[in-house]
This record gives structure tokens, C-alpha cells and sequence, in this order.
């Protein structure tokens, strides 16, 4: 793992902007981390948090996966993520349809329509009480315009070694109910996120180095700042790592002329490629 861990940091190194990362090896229990405490904005990898808040208010009995959600026309104003900003308004879907794009498409309509349920107040207590204390949740979704060089606290905020906990809770809660009782979910719950989060649609950091149809548990964000991915790889069926990698002041430009994300992107799917090729 040192040998892993340093390697990690050189392609982080790479580039002129900084990369944070944590790595959890499932088939050791060996750990690493570069900056993994530092606090961040989390952009949508947030979401992974919301949907498990949501899944355990599922299970207190406070919402059903089946109640139906109008996509209100209100929903889609100054909203810049996702599918649903551009769908008549007035639909009515699932409430478990609109978990799963809030997750797989990154839809801030549906976002907001889950944290109205919720309660934005919930968030941080649900978070704090399963050991992400690095975690904040700040409003709805991310107000439009804000600077590059927005302080981390205009935004919710998260660090790399709070998603990898929490990833590493669902998973093992999809086979242990006390793990599960954790995240206020049942094992069944665990398991439908699992899924949900296995549904991916933007596979552009984490997965885009990988063997083409390469199971990833995970959850992308598009920060002003960076770009972010947190999430679980697995071969052959088997979990392999868990890995929660983001990128931050990343300049719209590259000294080359390239865009500043493409490079996020490359940061952050080589290291998830050194994973592969060190852990299996």
C-alpha cells in the first residue's frame, strides 16, 4: 500500500492544481490517503449521503419508494444538472425513480425534490451520526454563478476519507444488518443503493481508464472548482477497492490550452488505473 500510496501522489503531483484521494484495499483491509481529512466542496458526491438519508427514512416509515413526486416546474429554475430541467413540467414518477436519477444523472431537480422530503436540516445530523463529521450540507443545490475562487464553505463540503467510510458502509451493510442498522437502512436498502449507484451514467473519471464494463459503485460532481468521484470498483463480481479521489482550483485552462477538467478527469482515472493494477 505505501508503494500504491506513492505513486498516487506523483500522478496527483503531475498537474498544477491539487488532487486529494483515499483508497481502501477490500481484500486486505489496507488504507492510504493524500489530504483524505482535508475539508472541500463535495459538488454532487454529496448525493451518495442524501440517497442513504433517504433510504433510512424509507425504512423509518416516513416515505415510500413508491409515493409519487411531481416535478414541479419550480423545481427546474436556475438548475444546472441533470435531465429533468428539461422535461414538461407537471410529470409524476416514483419517489425510488427520482433516488435514481438524482444518482445517475446527476439531477438537481430531483435533488430538491428528496431534500423537501428530508428536511435540509437533516443532513448534517444524519451524516455526523454515522461518522462523517467532515461532511456539511449547505442548501439545496449549488447556487448558479458562483467564483472559481469561491471560499470551500460557500458550498456543502466533504472529505475523501468521509466517502470512502461511507461507501464502505453500504457495502458491508448489504450483508450485515447491525452495519446496516448503522445507516438506519436493513441490508435490502444497502443493497438498492448499491445498485442505484452501479447505474452510473457519467463514467468520465473513476471508470474511464478501466476495462470497458468495469462494475463502479459511484457518484460523480462537477464542481467551479474541480471535479470529484467517490465510489467502489469491483472484479469479477467481487469488490476490489473502494477509492473517493476530487480535484481542486483547477484552472479553466490548461499551460497547454487543453480545458482544465479533461485534466481532472485524467488525474483521477489514472489513479483509479493504479489501483487497478496494483490491488488485484
Amino acid at each position: 500500500m505505501q508503494d500504491l500510496a506513492t505513486t498516487l501522489k506523483a500522478i496527483g503531483d503531475s498537474y498544477p492544481f491539487t488532487t486529494r484521494w483515499h483508497v481502501k484495499d477490500l481484500r486486505r483491509g489496507a488504507e492510504a490517503h493524500h489530504e483524505g481529512d482535508v475539508r472541500a466542496p463535495s459538488a454532487s458526491v454529496r448525493k451518495t449521503s442524501i440517497l442513504m438519508a433517504a433510504l433510512a427514512a424509507v425504512q423509518a416509515g416516513k416515505l415510500t419508494l413508491d409515493e409519487k413526486v411531481e416535478m414541479e416546474a419550480r423545481l427546474q429554475k436556475d438548475v444546472a444538472s441533470g435531465t429533468w430541467r428539461y422535461m414538461t413540467p407537471g410529470c409524476v414518477i416514483p419517489f425510488r425513480d427520482v433516488l435514481v436519477n438524482m444518482i445517475i444523472t446527476s439531477d438537481n431537480v430531483c435533488t430538491q425534490a428528496v431534500l423537501e422530503r428530508l428536511g435540509p436540516e437533516t443532513m448534517d445530523p444524519y451524516c455526523h451520526s454515522i461518522g462523517m463529521t467532515g461532511t456539511n450540507h449547505r442548501g439545496l443545490i449549488p447556487p448558479l454563478g458562483i467564483g472559481w475562487d469561491h471560499p470551500a464553505e460557500a458550498v456543502a463540503t466533504t472529505t475523501q476519507s468521509d466517502q470512502v467510510l461511507l461507501l464502505d458502509l453500504i457495502l458491508r451493510g448489504s450483508e450485515d444488518t447491525e452495519v446496516a442498522k448503522r445507516l438506519g437502512c436493513t441490508p435490502d436498502l444497502c443493497r438498492l443503493a448499491l445498485d442505484i449507484l452501479s447505474w452510473q451514467i457519467l463514467r468520465n473519471v473513476i471508470p474511464s481508464l478501466l476495462p470497458w464494463g468495469t462494475k463502479v459503485a459511484h457518484k460523480t460532481g462537477r464542481g467551479r472548482r474541480g471535479r470529484m468521484d467517490a465510489g467502489i470498483v469491483y472484479d469479477e463480481g467481487r469488490p476490489l477497492f473502494i477509492l473517493s479521489a476530487a480535484t481542486d482550483w483547477v484552472p479553466e485552462t490548461m499551460p497547454d490550452g487543453l480545458p482544465g477538467f479533461a485534466a481532472s478527469f485524467a488525474s483521477i482515472g489514472r489513479i483509479a488505473r493504479a489501483c487497478w493494477d496494483t490491488l488485484r
